[in-house]
């Protein structure tokens, strides 16, 4: 396992730990303050939302690099079915085509896909993976020709409904077999997949289809399952373990730091918030 005590250039911010990927939230830095922050801290990598990027893609790309610092990713693609997806199959893939389109102009290699839940006017998850299937692999070579990779991210079955008909890395690793395009992979998150007791076994097979590592914790007492999320170390998932068997399945890249946190991390300066962040990388990751 890397060793995170002194070179931090495989961490990576996901700027969601500051609260940008919601309006009105966190202290809104602007995308080129926080690379700043990040490089001088000595983080690799930082990934985006798309609601900070705007018609600014190229700029904030080369503005990254510049500092030393590479995008590792774009988040989201928009939701593609369940009752938060945009209306309709056409929309859902103008705007799945919008989001390969900023992630290629950031050279941000991977676009994370959060599927979205239940598809209206069905039940249960069956029917809609295999919509979900069907538009990755619309997508697939669209993004292929771009040079962006595509990576399924399942979500803790408590988003089953409306966010994520995707919940096990079982089944994400399925899909991926399902869709079989070489740019299709996976994203695994502690703060997802920390209770599932065949993720061990299921990483093995995943393999080089690992696409990304997020960092967080469950916190034993959560106030709410979508904006409390705990700094590393604050909770009850194994994250050392989790990241030792990532990265034992092959997984070299980026670990990124992502932490949805409205009544706490948001709340405190964002500098303060880093600084922790780096503390926890080299102690508890």
């Amino acid at each position: 396992m890397r060793d995170f005590g002194s070179d931090l250039s495989a961490v990576a911010l996901n700027t969601a730990t500051l609260g940008h990927n919601m309006a009105s939230a966190g202290a809104g830095w602007s995308p080129e303050r926080t690379i700043d922050a990040c490089a001088a801290r000595g983080f690799g990598g930082i990934v985006f939302w798309r609601r900070e990027i705007g018609d600014r893609a190229v700029q904030i790309g080369a503005r990254a690099r510049a500092a030393g610092v590479a995008v590792a990713g774009l988040c989201r693609a928009p939701f593609l079915v369940g009752p938060l997806a945009p209306p309709g199959r056409a929309a859902v893939m103008d705007e799945f085509r919008a989001a390969i389109d900023m992630a290629a102009a950031l050279e941000a290699p991977v676009l994370t896909i959060v599927t979205g839940g239940v598809e209206p006017g069905t039940k249960g998850v069956t029917e809609s993976l295999r919509l979900v299937a069907d538009r990755v692999a619309e997508a697939a070579p669209y993004a292929a020709a771009r040079d962006v990779w595509l990576a399924l991210e399942p979500l803790n079955p408590v988003y089953g409904g409306d966010r994520s008909c995707l919940t096990t890395l079982r089944d994400a690793l399925d899909l991926c077999d399902t869709i079989a395009a070489p740019n299709v992979g996976v994203a695994v998150d502690v703060y997802h997949v920390w209770w599932d007791t065949d993720l061990s076994r299921q990483l093995v097979r995943a393999g080089a289809r690992i696409l990304g590592l997020h960092l967080c914790d469950w916190l034993a007492e959560t106030r709410d399952v979508l904006l409390d999320r705990g700094m590393m170390g604050e909770g009850v998932a194994d994250i050392r373990a989790i990241r030792s068997a990532t990265e034992a399945a092959g997984y070299a890249g980026p670990c990124e730091v992502e932490i949805f946190s409205a009544e706490n991390w948001w709340k405190r300066d964002p500098a303060d918030v880093l600084d922790v962040m780096v503390e926890r990388v080299r102690t508890v990751c």
